[in-house]
């Protein structure tokens, strides 16, 4: 009797063989499916039964994280009324190993009616499916690993991995680049590294804004109130003047032998101090903080017109470290 380990190289080892076999079966049917979705003003819609549905799914979730609106249509569902989410705009992807699968091939004539376009993901290139379809991407199998040469292995393999490709071959194609991967992933770590301080920031009222001849007494009581321990001091076209912090307080203390609370803030302010613009990711924004060793900046315009107010709680609260 064969052992566990050989028969898992052995069915590794026939899946290897059907993921080259696959790829000396690229052709330039697969360049017209890619170029089709490219200028697709629609959706891409997924539909596969029973394994080839689960692989349906996942290709159908890559698509959409990776900048193709992509969603996934169950056959059987299809027939039962969820073909309404087909346009004529949309194009279908359809799987199918054998070509011949009955719930596949029962929707092919009504997605033609719709007026969408088909692309079919099968494995023989002469069956119902392949010749129905607009595009043909062959994902011929010469046999399964299954040691019956019959549970769905090296052909599910096959499928899922010509559905990377072509999500991979839209993402060059598109000029997709990190940020954008990160817009659909905010919950992530690498969707957390890409937010911008305009994502973060106190914007209007809540930003801690006084005037440059605001009473040091009374600006330390909106400080107070504020609980950012940080005032922005702007001029009447709303332009950075200068911040005022908790620690400017201490030092004022710290020098003044006579304590005087009724000069105007300017007097104490920190003139000309650090700022970011709103569109400047917040880590960026940390990196300053930190090297600066302040935990608040002001959000300016390219004008330096103050826009907004940021935090280190905001950030911490955001989960960037």
């Amino acid at each position: 009797m064969i052992s566990p380990l050989d028969s898992a190289k052995k069915a590794l080892n026939y899946e290897i063989e059907a993921l080259k076999e696959a790829v000396n079966n690229l052709d330039d049917n697969f360049t017209k499916a890619v170029n089709l979705i490219l200028n697709s003003s629609g959706r891409l819609i997924v539909s596969g039964m029973g394994k080839s549905g689960l692989i349906g799914n996942k290709i159908s979730a890559t698509l959409s994280s990776t900048g193709t609106p992509s969603l996934f249509l169950h056959p059987a569902e299809a027939l039962h009324g969820d073909l309404g989410m087909v346009t004529e705009d949309d194009i279908v992807l359809l799987l199918s190993n054998s070509g011949e699968t009955d719930e596949i091939i029962r929707i092919v004539p009504f997605i033609r009616r719709i007026g969408a376009k088909i692309i079919a993901m099968v494995g023989n290139l002469d069956s119902s499916l392949a010749k129905n379809s607009d595009i043909v991407i062959n994902s011929f199998v010469s046999r399964e690993a299954c040691p019956l040469n019959l549970a769905p292995t090296s052909s599910t393999t096959v499928s899922l991995a010509l559905g990377d490709a072509l999500a991979c071959a839209l993402i060059e194609a598109r000029g997709f680049k990190e940020k954008d991967f990160a817009r659909f992933h905010p919950s992530g770590s690498l969707g957390r590294k890409f937010i911008a301080v305009k994502d973060l920031m106190h914007s209007g009222d809540s930003i801690p804004l006084v005037s440059p001849d605001e009473i040091l007494r009374e600006a330390v009581v909106k400080m107070s109130h504020g609980g950012f321990g940080a005032l922005v001091i702007t001029g009447k076209d709303k332009k950075l003047l200068g911040v005022f912090t908790d620690g400017d307080l201490r030092r004022f203390f710290e020098k003044s032998k006579e304590v005087d609370l009724d000069i105007p803030i300017s007097n104490v302010m920190t003139a000309n101090p650090k700022r970011v613009t709103a569109t400047r990711l917040a880590m960026e924004a940390l990196k300053i903080m930190e090297d600066k060793a302040i935990t608040s900046l002001p959000v300016v315009d390219n004008q330096d017109v103050v826009v907004g107010f940021l935090h280190l709680h905001d950030i911490l609260k955001a989960r960037l470290i």
